[in-house]
This record gives structure tokens, C-alpha cells and sequence, in this order.
């Protein structure tokens, strides 16, 4: 897969087929979009093309706005990769891009610099200064730049639309099960394993602790079923986000406890699937109260990982 960053009208693609967005999730609705882009590409012989912004619109347009992803940048362009699209483009979104009319982005952005033939968009799609165009206008203007607009509408899980809006309040809820539902895959955190302060392993848990990523969506705190991927291998753990408020608190962070032995994990990447929660934080008046409690956690993420192995037929 290509990764462009902006565009130009010198560029010839064979049959351009598209969609446009920020993809954060690569959710089920985002896959069915997706899917339809490559399918009607590889049908004409064309060209899957993903039209996408960096910085997100969210960070101009509303800076105040505390915006977290549920993606990073580069696990986005792998799911675009593993969906089959054939490129990535890549728009700096700046005020003087958000200024441009409905009619000069679809000439300017759509037609003259992608060249794209058939565009597949949500149907509540908006674009264009202050979102102004609707789909009613993109068909409008395909018909005069001519290119195909084909409005898709929304996947519906459990009486509601799949969005990303949607994901990220689960996630933060801690309902990190049903977010996988929407997700189509457990959601997962990533980081380098640092040394922590050794009372995990004093607790009979060694724990492997990574800093919690500034601009993700995190789970709330408490402690999660979870499996820990390192490499290749996936092992089944219990996940701890909080401050450790037993210990006085403090940062908010990640530990790992990974149930089938202890691994020498210092300094390498590590990433956490959130299965399913157990129970929230909590202070306990020792930490041989907390190690008892440990112990019930341990038993209980077995209990939920043992279902979740038996489900993916693991």
C-alpha cells in the first residue's frame, strides 16, 4: 500500500475508486465502507484510494477540544493495508483547507487532484467550510465533475449507529466488551515496558508497567481480563490501570500481570487487548488485603479469558 502526502493533478490512477474520513478505530462501520471501496475497485481494475486529514479536523477546527484516538497513526495505515486499499492520502488539514467551499473541494480535492471516478461516504457526510455540503450536494457536484457518489448507510449494532463517538464512551466507561463488538477485535493499548517500583512482585503478581500514551482513549481504571502480546506470543493477563491509591498514589499508569510465568520484559514493546473488566480501582487498608484480592481477580479474569478462548476457538 502507498502512503501519499497531499496531491497532484500530474498523478494518473487507473480508475480511482474512493472514500474520505479519519477511520479512527477502523470500526465495523469503517470495514463495510471499506470493503465497498475495494471491491468496486477491483471490479473496474482500478484504484482503492483512502482520502484522509493529519492533523485531525478536531485539533484546528476546535483546539480546546481534548481529542483522543482509539488508533495511532500507524496502526491506522496497517488496517487500511489489511482492508486492501492500494493508497492513503495523506491532507494537511489547515484553516486555510476548512476555508475551501463545498464546490472548490470537490473540483480542487476530489476531481482535479485524486481524479476519482466513484466515491462511497456515509450517508450524513459533510464537507466543505463550516460543513456546509451535505450528500445531497456531493451527488450534486459528482454529476458536474464527474464522479459517482454512493451514500452507504450506517451499520447498526444493538439499536444504535457503530461510530467512534460511540466506542471511545464505552472504552472510558470501562465497558471495554462491548466496545469490542463495534470494534470488531478487542481494543488494545501498546508501550515500552519500564521498571516500576517492584511491589507487584512482592504482591506475588510481577507486573510489567508501561506509560499510558497521551493522546489514546484509556479504559477506566480498574482491572481488566486482558492478553499481552510481546512479539508473536500472546499470553493471558490481568491488566491494572490506575494510581495505586493502597500506595499513597500516584501517576496514572498500566500494569501487566501475565498469568503463565514470569518473562523478562524490560524495554520491549508490549501490547495490552482489554477483554473484559472485573471490577473497578480500589483502596485496601494493606497489602495483604490487596494481595487476597489479587487473588480473586486472578481467578476471575481466568474465568472471563477461558470464555473468550472458547468463543475464538483458541
Amino acid at each position: 500500500m502507498q502512503v501519499t502526502r497531499g496531491y497532484s493533478d500530474e498523478v494518473v490512477r487507473p480508475y480511482p475508486v474512493g472514500t474520505i474520513g479519519n477511520f479512527d478505530g477502523h470500526h465495523l462501520g469503517h470495514h463495510a465502507l471499506l470493503k465497498q471501496v475495494v471491491e468496486t475497485a477491483r471490479r473496474a481494475h482500478g484504484t482503492a484510494v483512502v482520502l484522509t486529514f493529519d492533523p485531525h479536523p478536531v485539533k484546528i477546527l476546535a483546539p480546546h477540544v481534548d481529542l483522543r484516538f482509539l488508533t495511532s497513526r500507524e496502526e491506522k495505515r496497517a488496517r487500511f493495508g489489511q482492508a486492501g486499499i492500494d493508497e492513503v492520502v495523506s491532507l494537511e488539514f489547515t484553516q486555510a483547507f476548512a476555508s475551501l467551499s463545498p464546490e472548490m473541494f470537490a473540483e480542487q480535492v476530489l476531481s482535479r487532484g485524486l481524479g476519482l471516478k466513484e466515491i462511497f461516504v456515509g450517508q450524513h457526510f459533510a464537507f466543505g467550510h463550516k460543513r456546509a455540503g451535505r450528500i445531497g450536494d456531493l451527488i450534486a457536484l459528482g454529476k458536474r465533475f464527474d464522479f459517482i457518489v454512493h451514500p452507504i448507510p450506517p451499520v447498526m449494532v444493538d439499536g444504535g449507529v457503530v461510530s467512534s463517538t460511540r466506542i471511545r464512551r464505552l472504552i472510558i466507561s470501562g465497558q471495554v466488551d462491548q466496545a469490542a463488538v463495534l470494534l470488531g477485535r478487542h481494543y488494545a493499548l501498546s508501550g515500552v515496558v519500564s521498571s516500576g517500583e517492584g511491589r507487584g512482585r512482592t504482591l506475588g503478581c510481577p507486573t510489567a508497567n508501561l506509560q499510558l500514551p497521551a493522546d489514546r482513549v484509556v479504559p477506566a481504571d480498574g482491572i481488566y481480563a486482558s492478553v499481552a502480546i510481546v512479539g508473536q506470543e500472546r499470553h493471558d493477563s490481568v491488566a491494572y490501570i490506575g494510581t495505586r491509591p493502597t500506595f499513597d498514589g500516584g501517576e496514572r499508569g498500566l500494569e501487566v500481570f501475565i498469568l503463565d510465568g514470569i518473562h523478562e520484559l524490560y524495554g520491549r514493546t508490549l501490547t495490552v487487548e482489554f477483554v473484559g473488566r472485573i471490577r473497578g480501582d480500589a483502596q485496601f487498608e494493606s497489602g495483604e488485603a490487596l494481595s487476597r484480592q489479587i487473588g480473586a481477580d486472578v481467578d476471575a479474569a481466568k474465568s472471563i479469558l477461558r470464555r473468550y478462548h472458547k468463543i475464538i476457538g483458541g
